[in-house]
């Protein structure tokens, strides 16, 4: 009996066999190389929640402005803006309201429509020639070439089946807004690889307001 005792403790004190040891070093590497490369990856994305925030930040204020803008059948300056019940009430051919701003305008960005040349297409209506984002001025905003932003605006039809906000561009004069009383609106923050996309609606609620 104590030589059977004896044999096992002296196989309990043997410790770990070559086998087990090399294969106990495989499987602590492996943990250290995937700490050291969660830490890494932390590291190299802190900043991008911060860079995020600034985007969503810049979109909101974007995305506002234009949804905040004027949505009447004539241009501002048309003598009949705060009565025309469709373009073809404007004092003057040239006073209804187009996509595009109007040529002389002291406020080029006096409509939803003028933010846009094209209606379905994202264009860089924020951005000055070198692609930066710039304020009402022109001037870059801070920090210079970080972010950039485009826009579209896509004519929709909102509501139920009988109460519909009908929406619809003329085929042979896209620029035209005659038919068009809802639109949607995209605006896109890009920084980097990333980018920040809000979208909102804005109807012809009251075509006559003029602040």
């Amino acid at each position: 009996m104590c030589t059977g005792r004896n044999a096992r403790a002296r196989h309990a004190e043997r410790g770990l066999t070559l086998v087990e040891l090399v294969i106990s070093l495989v499987i602590i590497s492996v943990a250290v190389v995937g700490i050291l490369q969660v830490l890494n990856l932390t590291t190299q994305r802190s900043a991008d929640p911060q860079m995020r925030k600034q985007a969503i930040a810049i979109a909101e204020a974007l995305l506002e402005e234009v949804r905040l803008a004027q949505f009447t059948f004539c241009d501002p300056v048309d003598a009949n803006v705060t009565t025309a019940g469709n373009p073809a009430g404007c004092a003057t051919a040239a006073g209804a309201e187009r996509a595009g701003p109007e040529a002389g305008n002291a406020r080029p960005f006096d409509n939803v429509n003028d933010y846009v040349t094209q209606f379905n297409v994202a264009q860089p209506a924020f951005n000055n020639g070198a692609g930066q984002l710039v304020d009402a001025a022109g001037n870059p905003i801070q920090p210079t070439g970080v972010y950039s932003a485009t826009l579209m605006l896509t004519p929709e039809s909102l509501g139920p089946a009988g109460a519909e906000i009908g929406s619809a561009l003329d085929p042979l004069d896209p620029a035209n807004t005659t038919g068009v009383n809802a639109l949607r609106i995209t605006v896109t923050v890009s920084y980097g690889d990333e980018n920040v996309a809000l979208e909102a609606y804005r109807t012809r609620y009251d075509p006559h307001f003029v602040p």
